[in-house]
Protein backbone atom coordinates (compact mmCIF):
# COMPACT_ATOMS: atom_id res chain seq x y z
CA UNK A 1 0.00 0.00 0.00
CA UNK A 2 2.45 2.79 0.79
CA UNK A 3 4.63 1.61 -2.18
CA UNK A 4 1.76 2.50 -4.40
CA UNK A 5 0.99 5.43 -2.66
CA UNK A 6 4.78 6.60 -3.05
CA UNK A 7 4.42 5.84 -6.48
CA UNK A 8 1.16 7.96 -7.12
CA UNK A 9 3.63 11.06 -5.61
CA UNK A 10 6.37 10.07 -7.86
CA UNK A 11 4.00 10.45 -10.74
CA UNK A 12 2.37 13.40 -9.57
CA UNK A 13 5.39 15.47 -8.64
CA UNK A 14 6.93 14.38 -12.02
CA UNK A 15 3.20 14.56 -14.10
CA UNK A 16 3.29 18.48 -12.48
CA UNK A 17 6.58 19.09 -13.15
CA UNK A 18 6.77 18.33 -17.20
CA UNK A 19 3.24 19.78 -17.43
CA UNK A 20 4.66 23.30 -16.17
CA UNK A 21 7.19 22.97 -18.48
CA UNK A 22 5.35 22.99 -21.61
CA UNK A 23 4.37 25.73 -23.82
CA UNK A 24 0.24 25.76 -23.64
CA UNK A 25 0.48 25.34 -28.00
CA UNK A 26 -3.09 26.18 -29.29
CA UNK A 27 -4.60 26.98 -32.94
CA UNK A 28 -4.53 30.14 -34.54
CA UNK A 29 -8.35 29.74 -34.19
CA UNK A 30 -8.72 29.42 -30.70
CA UNK A 31 -5.87 31.98 -30.21
CA UNK A 32 -7.91 34.52 -32.31
CA UNK A 33 -11.15 33.71 -30.11
CA UNK A 34 -9.33 33.79 -26.79
CA UNK A 35 -8.42 37.67 -27.77
CA UNK A 36 -11.49 38.56 -28.21
CA UNK A 37 -11.96 38.41 -24.22
CA UNK A 38 -8.77 38.60 -22.85
CA UNK A 39 -6.67 40.75 -25.70
CA UNK A 40 -2.64 39.22 -25.67
CA UNK A 41 -0.22 39.05 -28.62
CA UNK A 42 0.02 35.65 -30.34
CA UNK A 43 3.34 33.96 -30.97
CA UNK A 44 3.47 31.39 -33.46
CA UNK A 45 6.03 28.87 -34.52
CA UNK A 46 5.19 27.88 -37.87
CA UNK A 47 7.31 24.88 -38.89
CA UNK A 48 6.81 21.57 -41.40
CA UNK A 49 7.16 17.78 -40.60
CA UNK A 50 10.89 17.59 -42.47
CA UNK A 51 12.34 20.36 -41.03
CA UNK A 52 15.47 19.78 -38.96
CA UNK A 53 15.61 22.95 -37.31
CA UNK A 54 12.13 23.45 -36.27
CA UNK A 55 12.78 19.51 -34.41
CA UNK A 56 15.95 21.49 -32.22
CA UNK A 57 13.39 24.49 -31.34
CA UNK A 58 11.51 21.71 -30.33
CA UNK A 59 13.61 20.04 -28.42
CA UNK A 60 15.99 22.73 -27.08
CA UNK A 61 14.27 25.99 -27.19
CA UNK A 62 11.01 25.40 -26.46
CA UNK A 63 11.67 23.42 -22.98
CA UNK A 64 13.38 26.07 -21.20
CA UNK A 65 11.80 26.84 -18.65
CA UNK A 66 12.34 30.49 -18.40
CA UNK A 67 11.18 30.56 -21.66
CA UNK A 68 7.72 28.77 -21.30
CA UNK A 69 7.09 30.67 -18.53
CA UNK A 70 7.49 34.04 -20.13
CA UNK A 71 5.38 32.85 -23.74
CA UNK A 72 2.62 30.71 -21.68
CA UNK A 73 2.07 34.41 -19.49
CA UNK A 74 2.58 36.61 -22.47
CA UNK A 75 1.21 35.44 -25.75
CA UNK A 76 -1.05 32.97 -26.89
CA UNK A 77 1.37 30.34 -28.42
CA UNK A 78 0.31 28.76 -31.45
CA UNK A 79 1.74 26.31 -33.37
CA UNK A 80 1.14 25.92 -36.94
CA UNK A 81 2.57 23.14 -39.32
CA UNK A 82 2.91 25.43 -42.36
CA UNK A 83 2.23 22.20 -45.09
CA UNK A 84 -0.56 20.93 -42.98
CA UNK A 85 -4.59 20.73 -43.48
CA UNK A 86 -6.00 23.14 -40.81
CA UNK A 87 -8.18 25.87 -41.69
CA UNK A 88 -7.72 28.92 -40.15
CA UNK A 89 -10.23 31.82 -40.26
CA UNK A 90 -8.45 35.34 -40.39
CA UNK A 91 -9.50 38.73 -41.02
CA UNK A 92 -12.93 37.59 -43.12
CA UNK A 93 -11.04 34.97 -45.16
CA UNK A 94 -10.84 31.22 -44.79
CA UNK A 95 -7.29 29.69 -45.35
CA UNK A 96 -6.58 26.04 -46.44
CA UNK A 97 -3.97 23.90 -48.21
CA UNK A 98 -5.74 23.02 -51.24
CA UNK A 99 -1.89 21.45 -52.39
CA UNK A 100 -2.22 19.19 -49.98
CA UNK A 101 -1.32 15.65 -50.98
CA UNK A 102 -1.90 12.99 -47.80
CA UNK A 103 -0.35 10.58 -50.07
CA UNK A 104 3.11 12.49 -50.07
CA UNK A 105 6.08 11.92 -47.37
CA UNK A 106 8.46 14.60 -46.83
CA UNK A 107 7.66 18.25 -48.21
CA UNK A 108 4.27 19.02 -49.11
CA UNK A 109 1.61 21.42 -49.99
CA UNK A 110 1.98 25.40 -48.76
CA UNK A 111 -0.36 26.30 -46.65
CA UNK A 112 -2.70 29.50 -47.73
CA UNK A 113 -2.12 30.75 -44.73
CA UNK A 114 1.91 30.50 -45.13
CA UNK A 115 2.13 32.29 -48.46
CA UNK A 116 -0.18 34.94 -46.78
CA UNK A 117 1.79 35.26 -43.92
CA UNK A 118 5.43 35.25 -46.89
CA UNK A 119 6.75 32.26 -44.72
CA UNK A 120 9.64 31.74 -47.32
CA UNK A 121 11.66 29.48 -44.38
CA UNK A 122 11.11 27.50 -41.46
CA UNK A 123 10.91 27.65 -38.98
CA UNK A 124 9.86 31.11 -39.02
CA UNK A 125 8.36 32.81 -35.53
CA UNK A 126 5.46 35.10 -35.86
CA UNK A 127 4.75 37.61 -33.96
CA UNK A 128 1.14 39.15 -33.69
CA UNK A 129 -0.52 41.75 -31.89
CA UNK A 130 -3.14 42.37 -29.47
CA UNK A 131 -5.81 42.69 -31.96
CA UNK A 132 -4.50 39.59 -34.21
CA UNK A 133 -2.29 42.08 -36.64
CA UNK A 134 1.36 40.38 -37.41
CA UNK A 135 3.66 42.22 -36.23
CA UNK A 136 6.51 41.05 -37.89
CA UNK A 137 8.32 37.16 -38.44
CA UNK A 138 11.77 35.77 -37.01
CA UNK A 139 13.26 33.32 -39.41
CA UNK A 140 15.06 30.86 -38.05
CA UNK A 141 16.59 28.48 -34.96
CA UNK A 142 17.23 30.44 -32.09
CA UNK A 143 18.35 29.47 -28.36
CA UNK A 144 16.27 30.61 -25.48
CA UNK A 145 18.81 33.38 -25.30
CA UNK A 146 18.64 34.29 -28.76
CA UNK A 147 14.75 34.01 -29.15
CA UNK A 148 14.37 36.09 -25.54
CA UNK A 149 15.11 39.99 -27.13
CA UNK A 150 12.25 38.89 -29.51
CA UNK A 151 9.44 37.32 -27.20
CA UNK A 152 10.35 40.81 -24.60
CA UNK A 153 10.24 43.51 -27.58
CA UNK A 154 6.93 42.15 -29.05
CA UNK A 155 5.11 41.08 -25.73
CA UNK A 156 6.23 44.54 -23.82
CA UNK A 157 5.25 46.69 -27.21
CA UNK A 158 8.49 48.26 -27.36
CA UNK A 159 9.08 47.96 -31.08
CA UNK A 160 6.11 50.62 -31.30
CA UNK A 161 8.70 52.87 -30.12
CA UNK A 162 11.19 52.16 -33.09
CA UNK A 163 11.19 54.27 -35.78
CA UNK A 164 14.51 53.01 -37.65
CA UNK A 165 17.09 50.43 -37.64
CA UNK A 166 19.34 52.32 -35.37
CA UNK A 167 16.89 52.10 -32.59
CA UNK A 168 16.47 48.23 -32.71
CA UNK A 169 20.49 48.40 -32.88
CA UNK A 170 20.37 50.27 -29.31
CA UNK A 171 17.65 47.92 -27.90
CA UNK A 172 19.50 44.69 -29.26
CA UNK A 173 23.00 46.09 -27.70
CA UNK A 174 21.36 46.93 -24.38
CA UNK A 175 19.29 44.18 -23.51
CA UNK A 176 20.52 42.07 -21.06
CA UNK A 177 18.94 38.85 -20.79
CA UNK A 178 17.40 37.07 -17.89
CA UNK A 179 16.47 33.27 -19.50
CA UNK A 180 18.98 30.58 -17.93
CA UNK A 181 19.73 26.97 -19.51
Amino acid sequence: MKLKIFTLLIIAIFGTVSQAQEINWISMNEALKAQKENPKGIFMDAYTSWCGPCKMLDKNTFTNKDLVEYVNENFYAVKFNAEGTEEIEYKDRVFKNPKYDVDRKGRNGTHEFASAMRITGYPTMVFFDDKGEMVAPVVGYRTPEQLEIFLKLFAGDEYKKFTSQEDFTEYRENFVGEFTN
